[in-house]
């Protein structure tokens, strides 16, 4: 098991340089560990392990007809779901079936595995997206200016070259901006659109199962019926056919246990309420992009917050006269640079936006 997951201890790396925001790596770390890690659990229960079990009055070989029940799918009798366990049926779902009854066949649990290493890779697809488009800015720019040991010779000449830069392009930012917004909005609706996805793949059911999960436990124990074995039943029910002695084509009714979904009902009640929150954290996160937008203030009041060492009047000097691309550049300067240094470069670049006369845009 520790192979397994040993694999995965690379995206817990810390990163010396951040580009983006903690909601964002919820995203991109947090969400694609999870994913990864329950994609290689049901794999090596799904190929190392022994997935289903399928039994028989007849003499069929056990490991063929698993085999055959696995691949060709299991299923439950619809009008089985509700009837008294122990007197009218052994299992909920599973019954005696006739030609004609309802069948709700359950084919999902081959391509589970799958599914959540392709949910894994759509919620890497937004930081790949952004770190192309940032190409390493911030890394560049910061110039060593995370080191509070540096010589006051060195933080000035450093200082220097990255007001020069930052005066050489001011106003000139605003695509690198529109970017990250783009890449944070896609997290969003890859969030959301995960969801339905979900519901699709598990036949409409996702989209309720946490809610009817925990209400579950509320339910007096003499009425309960435990909704996550309608979407992973533990038995199910499969139909093999074969040639008889007589030639004649002849049905056999097995009855499979599924120990794969015991892992798989834990799993989707996880993702359930982990990609709910997600969704809201994120929506909450797109309401605080558009105040910043449209109330330009606020850029003032989230720098005055981060850089608690900067004079405020240079502070506000220097927002007054960004655009927006330019006050994203320096929030995210803000987190990278030792605070001291932030304080002089503000000091130094507010100086330098008066002394070449720049008109405030606020």
């Amino acid at each position: 098991m520790d192979k397994i997951f040993g694999s995965l201890k690379g995206l817990f790396k810390i990163h010396s340089v951040v580009i983006d925001n903690n909601v964002f790596r919820l995203h991109y770390k947090a969400t694609v560990v999870v994913l990864l890690a329950f994609s290689l659990l049901v794999t090596s229960r799904q190929y190392i392990g022994d997935p289903i079990d399928c039994i028989s009055r007849d003499d069929i070989p056990t490991r063929v007809l698993d085999t055959f029940c696995w691949i060709h799918t299991t299923f439950s009798v619809e009008g089985a779901w509700h009837k008294k366990v122990g007197v009218e049926i052994p299992y909920p779902g599973v019954d005696k079936y006739t030609p004609g009854e309802d069948r709700i066949y359950h084919a999902y649990y081959q391509w589970v595995c799958f599914v959540l290493f392709f949910q894994a890779i759509m919620f890497y697809f937004p930081r790949y997206l952004w770190k192309g488009w940032e190409k390493g800015r911030i890394r560049a720019l910061m110039l060593e200016l995370n080191n509070p040991t540096l010589t006051p010779d060195k933080k000035q000449e450093k200082r220097g070259i990255l007001v020069e830069y930052l005066m050489n392009n001011i106003h000139n930012h605003n695509f690198y901006v529109i970017g990250y917004f783009f890449c944070e909005v896609l997290n969003f609706v890859n969030v959301v659109g995960q969801m339905y996805l979900m519901d699709s793949f598990l036949g409409g059911h996702f989209s309720k199962y946490g809610s009817k999960v925990m209400q579950f436990t509320e339910w007096d124990w003499t009425l309960r019926y435990d909704p996550m074995i309608r979407v992973f039943p533990r038995l199910t029910k499969c139909t093999f056919h074969k040639y008889g002695s007589s030639g004649d084509v002849q049905r056999h009714d097995a009855m499979c246990i599924l120990p794969i979904n015991i892992i798989n009902e834990k799993i989707y009640v996880f993702l359930w309420i982990w990609f709910v929150t997600l969704a809201v954290v994120s929506g909450m996160v797109l309401v605080y992009r558009v105040v910043i937008v449209f109330w330009p203030r606020s850029r003032l009041l989230i720098l005055r917050y981060r850089a608690r060492l900067t004079n405020a009047d240079y502070l506000e000097m220097v927002v007054k006269r960004c655009h927006l691309g330019d006050w994203f550049l320096l929030d995210l300067l803000c987190k990278n640079v030792d605070g001291l240094n932030y304080r002089d470069l503000i000091a130094d670049f507010a100086r330098k936006l008066e002394g070449k006369g720049v008109e405030s845009i606020a």
